[in-house]
C-alpha cells in the first residue's frame, strides 16, 4: 500500500493540462511509490476512461461546504475551491497528501520529496509568492501625501469576504501564500483550521479565491505551524519568468545560482496575442537562456 498521495482536480477543459501533470509525475521512477488520485469536477466519460488507466483513484468532487447556487452557475471546477480542504475524506488511505493544481507540472522530483518532508508533525508545507526578483509584493493606491488605499491580494480578498477589519489588517502585507501546491498529513490539525476559515470566507466572499484566503488566515492569524519551502517548489510563471539551461535542457530560476525549477505553475496563465498558453499549447514566449540570449519556449510540459 502506498503511503503518500499526489492529488489534483480538473474539468473537461483542463484535461490536457491534467494529463501533462500526470505524465510529468510518472516520468520519475520514484513516482512508483506514490499514489496519484484525481478529483473529477466535470470530466467527460471518455476522459475518465483514460484517467483510470493512469492513476490510482478518480472520485467526483463535491460541495463539501454548501454554497449558494447563484454563485456556482454550473461551474463545476469551482469545487476545487472547497474540496481540496477535505482531501482525507475523499482518499482516506494515505498518510501524507500533496496537492498540485492541474495547470502545474513537475520538473524535479526533489521538490516532491521536500513537500512530503515539510508536512511532518502536522505542519503545513507550502510556498510564499515572494522571492528574489519580485519587484512588487503588495499594491497600494496613493491618494494624498502619506494616505493610501491598500490593494494587496490578501487584504482585497479579506475585505470582500467580510472577515473583519482587524483580521484583514493582519493579512494586508503578509506575503501571499499560493494554495496551488501544498502538503499536509492526514492527522494534521491544519485540515480543521483551514475548513473553519473556509466556512467564514465562503459566507460572504466570492467562491474563487476563498480557499486561498482561508489558508492565509490559518497561517497568519491562527498561526498554523508551517514549513515554508523555496520559490522553485511552486514557480508561478505569471509572477516571474524562468530562464532555460540549454546544456541541461531544463528550466531554472532567473537569478544566480539558477536553481532548477521544481514545479512549474502556470497560474493566471501566460498570455500572448490574447491567447493563454494553458489553452493553446503551441504558444511560445521569449525568455532568456543562461547566456542571457533570447529564445522562444513554451512553458508547458514536454513541449
Amino acid at each position: 500500500m502506498k503511503k503518500n498521495v499526489i492529488v489534483s482536480l480538473a474539468d473537461a477543459n483542463y484535461f490536457p493540462l491534467l494529463e501533462e501533470l500526470i505524465d510529468s509525475i510518472k516520468s520519475f521512477k520514484e513516482s512508483e511509490n506514490v499514489a496519484i488520485c484525481i478529483l473529477d469536477a466535470g470530466l467527460t466519460k471518455e476522459q475518465k476512461k483514460i484517467l483510470v488507466k493512469k492513476v490510482d483513484e478518480v472520485k467526483s468532487a463535491e460541495w463539501d461546504i454548501e454554497v449558494p447556487q447563484h454563485k456556482v452557475k454550473e461551474k463545476e471546477w469551482l469545487k476545487s475551491q472547497v474540496s481540496r480542504a477535505f482531501l482525507p475524506k475523499y482518499f482516506p488511505d494515505y498518510a501524507k497528501y500533496l496537492w498540485i493544481d492541474c495547470d502545474a507540472w513537475v520538473n524535479d522530483w526533489n521538490c516532491i520529496e521536500l513537500y512530503f518532508k515539510a508536512c511532518e508533525n502536522g505542519k503545513l508545507g507550502i510556498t510564499q509568492t515572494i522571492g528574489p526578483g519580485y519587484k512588487v509584493t503588495s499594491k497600494v493606491n496613493w491618494l494624498v501625501g502619506k494616505l493610501a488605499i491598500i490593494k494587496s491580494q490578501n487584504f482585497k480578498h479579506a475585505m470582500k469576504s467580510n472577515i473583519g477589519y482587524t483580521d484583514a489588517r493582519k493579512l494586508a502585507f503578509a506575503p501571499h501564500i499560493n494554495i496551488g501546491v501544498f502538503s499536509l498529513e492526514q492527522n494534521s490539525k491544519g485540515w480543521e483550521v483551514w475548513q473553519k476559515n473556509l466556512l467564514k470566507t465562503l459566507k460572504a466572499g466570492n467562491i474563487f479565491g476563498s480557499e486561498g484566503l482561508a489558508i492565509n488566515m490559518s497561517v497568519y492569524i491562527d498561526n498554523l505551524e508551517t514549513e515554508f519551502l523555496p520559490l522553485n517548489c511552486n514557480w508561478i510563471t505569471s509572477n516571474l519568468l524562468p530562464k532555460y539551461d540549454e546544456q541541461k535542457k531544463t528550466f531554472v530560476e532567473p537569478y544566480l545560482p539558477n536553481y532548477k525549477i521544481g514545479i512549474m505553475h502556470l497560474a493566471a496563465g501566460i498570455w500572448k496575442d490574447g491567447k493563454d498558453m494553458r489553452v493553446d499549447k503551441s504558444i511560445q514566449i521569449e525568455i532568456e537562456n543562461l547566456d542571457n540570449n533570447k529564445i522562444l519556449k513554451s512553458l508547458r510540459y514536454n513541449i
